[in-house]
């Protein structure tokens, strides 16, 4: 049960969801040098992302009606059924589900107010609890407050504001006493930007690695910059269009 308990509120798989999972398997598998592990082999052919003995995520085929590429993050709930009946309360739409999956759990996806799209994910079992790889959840949207509002109601999560110092950048936390947060949530700098969630992936040089991802077909939104006391970060697109981040965290003081 702690284990359970320690999940919820997480993000626990992140899944880049195309008409081609195939394409987009082999662009991730060379520039991060990710495995693979076929979920019901035969049956699901679901591929899975596979780094450090664990699964992390997998590539998903779009559904009809699905958005452009992009990459799809999961959040552990305790009950599906509550989660989309809050959601529907605060003002959300059903874009799928809930629905149960065999050997997973129940997912049902859904659209904040302003039209970004999360999963919320309750597991069969313990579920995954997958550490390492990607490191953060990154919302961008028209309507910060509305946003906050939202997810507060929804997951349950609270919101700090890091300051005029980041630009108002605020950090979803699971409780007052979550040091680091869950996720962050920023203001798009153009409104004709459609609101979105992303992933970012932890690396070693994110400058190497964007240079790669250019080389395999992608390219940069953002390139490698500095952020104090978070770390060199960049934000990448794959060839498919999905976006993504990369960060080499700034070493967390003692």
């Amino acid at each position: 049960m702690s284990t359970v308990a320690s999940s919820v509120g997480k993000f626990v798989w992140h899944e880049q969801v195309s008409s081609d999972p195939h394409e987009a398997q082999g662009f991730y598998t060379q520039l991060f040098g990710w495995g693979t592990e076929v979920f019901q082999e035969g049956e699901a052919d679901y591929t899975m992302i596979s780094s450090g003995g664990s699964t992390h995520g997998g590539y998903g085929k779009a559904m009809e009606g699905a958005p452009p590429p992009h990459w799809l993050s999961h959040v552990r709930v305790e009950n599906i059924d509550e989660t989309v009946e809050k959601e529907k309360a605060a003002g959300g739409k059903l874009a799928a589900g809930p629905f149960d999956m065999k050997d997973v759990g129940r997912i049902a996806i859904i659209g904040d107010p302003q039209g970004a799209y999360i999963s919320a994910y309750q597991p069969e079992g313990e579920g995954p609890t997958p550490e390492g790889v990607f490191v953060w959840d990154e919302l961008g949207t028209t309507d910060p407050d509305g946003a906050q509002r939202f997810y507060e109601q929804v997951f349950g999560w609270t919101t700090a504001d890091m300051g005029d110092e980041y630009g108002g950048y605020r950090i979803f936390k699971r409780g007052e006493s979550d040091e680091t947060g869950v996720a962050g949530l920023m203001k798009l700098p153009d409104d004709s930007m459609p609101p979105f969630w992303q992933p970012y992936v932890a690396v070693d040089d994110p400058d190497a690695t964007t240079a790669k991802a250019k080389e395999l077909g992608g390219s940069a939104l953002m390139e490698p910059m500095d952020v104090p006391k978070v770390g060199r970060l960049a934000v990448l697109r794959d060839p498919q269009g999905a976006t993504f981040g990369i960060i080499k965290p700034e070493p967390r003081s003692a």
